[in-house]
């Protein structure tokens, strides 16, 4: 059965980044009064929920979304056998059930276009019962994992310049065919941050700009623009990661906006992004004492991802961490205790964790003794597997077969879309 016959068989509601869908209501016409009608037969049971059908094992496998070393699923590689105990991505994947993967410079997985198309067809292979999530950052501008294979886009805050959503629109559009072209499923992007600090060290121009406003304009836009382009988005970096002045790669950002200031200058783009259906949100490793005054950064704080997101902003998505392997998160806890307090906080996928086995450990020892319960754990499958069931990634048609992909690059109308936004910087 497919995932997506699985899910609606189970009865379950699906529910994907705060849009849910619920049957119409109909009328039913009321019977003479001398007609005796029969009850209705009882309606047959419906199929077991996929989630409950999964071992523990199986739905801890789908919290990960790690790094693997590798130009192909079958490409033996020192690093997977230093991390994971087996040598091929395809083996990683089948021994812990993964449910996704990051595609990352530096391990072999981005080449060119074809060895990229061939890799993302061998991942999915290599997991039959659930489908795979594969990810990529790119963002476009200075942060392009993907530069030199697809349509070279200007960044967001070139196209913030610009002053017309319809650029934002396009060329996230533009970049989801093309990272569909790949068999890549999700991008990490765009940045919803609002860069009102000058001095900021990470953001600076991967933001649309500095007023709230306009890149909650910009960043709806680029929301349903990867929705065009029949690829999940993730915005990033929730609470707001605008007005900081040290880099959460190396250390822990405080950011000391009151309630009423976040409220106006950074929950804007968030905002806008839940009301355009957005399929998942990236915490941010910073401490936001507004928010919640414990000193934990938000990727830890149950205060702002569910209290805040899901409860006040009624975000219904996926959530990720942000890489776990920055500093800004790695302070205060040790690998493992880090993603059972993310998991506790309200994550869903736990993003690059730099000891995989101490994350995946201390999250199965959590589960064991309750401290994680069943109900928290269903909750985030449930969302996951809704999310791939949305894309139809069970599907062995969802993407194209590698050999079309030099067709799919790099078009005409793709790269004149490229010119026009360059040329319409105000």
């Amino acid at each position: 059965m497919s995932l997506h016959r699985a899910l609606l068989g189970a009865g379950l509601l699906v529910v994907v980044a705060g849009c849910s869908t619920t049957p119409p209501r109909t009328s039913l016409p009321t019977p003479p009064t001398s007609t005796v009608v029969a009850p209705p037969p009882p309606s047959p049971s419906p199929s077991p929920s996929p989630v409950l059908e999964m071992s523990v094992e199986e739905k801890v496998g789908q919290l990960f979304m790690p790094v693997l070393y590798g130009a192909t699923a079958d490409t033996e590689h020192q690093e997977n056998l230093a991390r994971y105990g087996v040598g091929t991505p395809a083996e990683v994947i089948g021994k812990y059930h993964l449910g996704g993967m990051i595609l990352f410079p530096g391990t072999g997985n981005i080449e060119n276009a074809r060895q990229v198309a061939e890799l993302t067809a061998g991942l999915r292979k290599a997991s039959p019962k659930v489908p795979l999530l594969i990810g990529v950052d790119q963002e476009n501008g200075i942060v392009s994992r993907l530069k030199g294979i697809i349509t070279d886009l200007p960044g967001a805050s070139v196209i913030g310049q610009t002053g017309d959503t319809r650029n934002a629109r396009d060329a996230a559009r533009v970049t989801a065919e093309e990272l569909n072209a790949l068999g890549i499923s999700l991008d990490f992007a765009p940045v919803a941050d609002v860069n009102v600090n000058p001095n900021n060290p990470v953001i600076g121009p991967r933001a649309y700009g500095n007023d709230p406003e306009e890149v909650a304009d910009m960043v709806g836009a680029a929301v349903q623009g990867f929705h065009d382009g029949g690829v999940a988005t993730t915005v990033k970096h929730f609470p707001g990661h605008g007005d900081t002045n040290v880099d959460s790669h190396t250390a822990l950002p405080v950011i000391d906006h009151t309630r009423a200031q976040w409220e106006k200058l950074d929950a804007p783009p968030f905002k806008e992004a839940i009301a355009n259906d957005v399929d998942a949100i990236m915490s941010a490793h910073i401490v936001m004492p507004a928010l919640d005054p414990s000193g934990d950064p938000a990727t830890l704080s149950k205060k702002i991802l569910t209290g805040v997101l899901r409860d006040q902003l009624g975000f219904n998505g996926v959530v990720f961490t942000d890489a776990l392997n920055m500093e800004g998160v790695r302070k205060k806890y040790g690998d493992g205790e880090v993603a059972v307090r993310a998991i506790l906080a309200g994550v869903d996928i736990l993003l690059m964790p730099p000891d995989f086995n101490a994350a995946r450990d201390a999250v199965l020892a959590a589960i064991r003794s309750g401290r994680i319960s069943a109900t928290r754990l269903n909750a985030s499958v449930e969302r996951i597997l809704a999310l791939k069931a949305h894309y139809g990634l069970d599907n062995p048609r969802a993407f194209p077969h590698p050999s079309r992909v030099g067709k799919l690059l790099k078009t005409a109308e793709h790269r004149a879309i490229a010119r026009r936004i360059t040329a319409g910087t105000r």
